[in-house]
């Protein structure tokens, strides 16, 4: 059947890519592997399932339920929860497997699952693979008390809202923020946490209805959340994805603060607590330069991944470092949970603003972003990217133009027929031409 898997899980169009019936079977295989493996501990296993809002995780939710528990889990439903709510949550709840269904900050039509590890760790590619392998085989299937048992979770959101409040370092009294949940999952956590730690909240896009998603709100459209932010004369405001792995803030006159400038707020005040681990920051190849230039000023390390917040995650557990995350939004505080979190980024960063008195604005003006410039060039063969002999000559000319001044990154997409030139430059002007002739060029070559 060729790869299901993306980077981020399995994901695509709800009842046509991603099916009841291939999620019934993927729930099964993916037992069976993690069964096999050891990591059911000879015990009866346990799964715990959330989702987010869109009205295709209904049925999807039931397909997963209905394979995990043929095949002998027991199913404990979170209901509508963040994904870094439903990885912490399989942790806390000392679950053997997690289940999210999300498409993250894709449009409603579309959705996903990502399956987590005991611990509520995302499977390695070993296992995703292994899962693709055990697909629709035959099986022994468990009858009377062998079957799965399913169930309400008690706990769900008020315990990971719990947690979150418990891993701010100080009151949030004084500050007033906007929150775009994005309608989606964070629709309720978002605000809970902020006001159980004294914030007063202006919430937007916080009525989920199943349909209205990242519809025009959220992480990928800030053009509301900077309007709120000028017109409630909030100190700042912050923007969540339909699953609420990633946050991306605005500060008190509209302007956009990125994943880079969070990173580097909170890099530059873990420092300062002794907390950032070997001094080392991780962050991938779409990093923005100036924030690469500003932790080095700092004496901090940046270790740059492929892009994926998998990636950051691996190298960050492969180094034991503390921080890491992606210009997106995704940021990781390793000590309190195991996938980005675009809420406790959110608190963190209000946290920092709270505590040192200085506005948004300031605390992110400690880097200055290159103008970056970012191409997507679709319908093309993305797997030539690196083989191709006349696009790689013209990738060798136009970092040499640059000469040191800029970067240049050709990236495949991992979830679409696409490639991704991303250019940075002294100017606008010249990101922009460097990028659209290599679009051409990568157009050209790989149509």
């Amino acid at each position: 059947m060729g790869r299901i898997f993306g980077t981020d899980g399995v994901r695509g169009l709800a009842n046509r890519d991603l099916t009841a019936e291939l999620a019934l079977d993927l729930s099964v295989a993916a037992a069976h592997v993690l069964g096999e493996a050891g990591a059911f501990a000879d015990s009866r296993p346990t799964a715990v399932v959330a989702r987010d809002p869109r009205a295709s995780g209904e049925f999807l939710e039931a397909a997963i339920v209905a394979g995990l528990a043929s095949a002998g889990v027991d199913v404990h439903l979170l209901g509508v929860v963040p994904t870094p709510g439903a990885a912490y949550l399989t942790a806390e709840l000392d679950a053997d497997m997690g289940v999210m269904i999300s498409a993250s900050h894709n449009a409603m039509p579309d959705n996903g699952i990502k399956f987590l590890a005991r611990g509520g760790h995302k499977l390695d590619d070993a296992v995703e693979v292994a899962i693709e392998q055990r697909l629709r085989e035959p099986w022994d299937r468990p009858t009377g008390i062998g079957v799965g048992r399913v169930g309400d979770s008690h706990v769900g959101v008020d315990a990971y809202v719990k947690h979150l409040v418990g891993t701010v370092p100080g009151p949030l009294t004084g500050l007033k923020v906007v929150l775009d949940c994005a309608n989606g999952a964070a629709y309720h956590v978002g605000p809970a946490a902020f006001r159980r730690l004294g914030a007063e909240v202006v919430a937007i896009h916080d009525e989920p209805d199943g349909l209205n998603i990242n519809e025009a709100c959220g992480s990928t459209h800030l053009d509301d959340l900077q309007a709120a932010v000028v017109r409630h004369g909030a100190d700042a405001g912050f923007a969540f994805d339909g699953d609420a792995d990633r946050c991306l803030a605005v500060d008190a006159s509209g302007q956009v603060v990125d994943g880079d400038q969070i990173l580097a707020v909170l890099a530059l005040a873990r420092l300062e607590r002794g907390l950032l681990h070997a001094d080392t920051v991780v962050a991938t190849v779409m990093s923005n330069l100036g924030f690469v230039q500003a932790m080095e000023a700092a004496g901090i390390t940046v270790l740059q991944t492929a892009v994926g917040d998998r990636y950051v995650l691996e190298a960050m557990r492969a180094g034991g470092f503390t921080l890491g995350g992606e210009q997106s939004g995704h940021v990781i505080m390793a000590d309190h949970a195991t996938t980005g979190d675009g809420v406790l980024t959110a608190l963190h960063l209000a946290a920092r603003m709270s505590e040192t008195g200085r506005t948004l604005a300031d605390l992110a003006g400690v880097m200055r972003r290159l103008p970056q410039v970012l191409v997507n060039v679709p319908d093309v063969d993305k797997g030539r990217v690196d083989a191709d002999p006349v696009l790689q000559g013209e990738l060798v000319a136009a970092n040499g133009a640059l000469e040191g001044r800029g970067r240049i990154l050709l990236r495949p997409s991992g979830t679409e027929p696409l490639v991704r030139v991303m250019v940075e430059a002294p100017t606008l002007e010249e990101a922009t031409s460097v990028a659209e002739h290599l679009a051409g060029v990568v157009r050209r070559t790989l149509g």
